[in-house]
């Protein structure tokens, strides 16, 4: 970080410094003035679309990687409305419809993150899965007995 902001005192005291040399150039010319601001503008416009590029380079490294359009993005969106419905569905009293969307949801997560290999979600999904589909085979078990 320190680097940076070095460079960038260095790079405005090159400007300035050839700013002034410009017009240093230009004092005994026949340039007019509007002429000497148009270079001094000119000069200023490259050094703010250089600024851009590189503010445009910092944001790309930083932003989302989340990709779209693709299978895994479908599939993430319709994990998530299951998941979401899954959770309503057991609060409303029906909790086997409820246990079998949230289950078909994390099959999906665990899809998404293989696909993105994220470990994390993976995991998360496979113990939430694992635990509905515990609790669907002991209501199964305790209907039968």
């Amino acid at each position: 970080m320190e680097d940076k902001n070095i460079t960038l005192v260095q790079s405005d005291t090159n400007e300035i410094s050839e700013i002034s040399e410009i017009s240093s150039n230009l004092t005994g010319s026949t340039m007019t003035k509007a002429g000497r601001l148009a270079m001094e503008l000119s000069h200023e416009k490259r050094r703010l679309k250089q600024e851009l590029e590189e503010l445009q380079t910092e944001y790309d490294d930083i932003k989302p990687t989340t990709p779209t359009g693709t299978p895994d993005w479908y599939v993430k969106w319709l994990s998530m409305l299951l998941a979401v419905a899954g959770v309503f569905l057991i609060s409303a009293s029906f909790t086997l419809y409820g246990q079998i969307a949230y289950l078909i949801s994390t099959v999906g997560w665990i899809y998404v993150g293989m696909q993105w290999s994220d470990r994390a979600i993976m995991i998360g999904s496979a113990i939430s899965g694992t635990a509905i589909a515990m609790n669907i085979v002991n209501s199964f078990v305790n209907v039968t007995s």
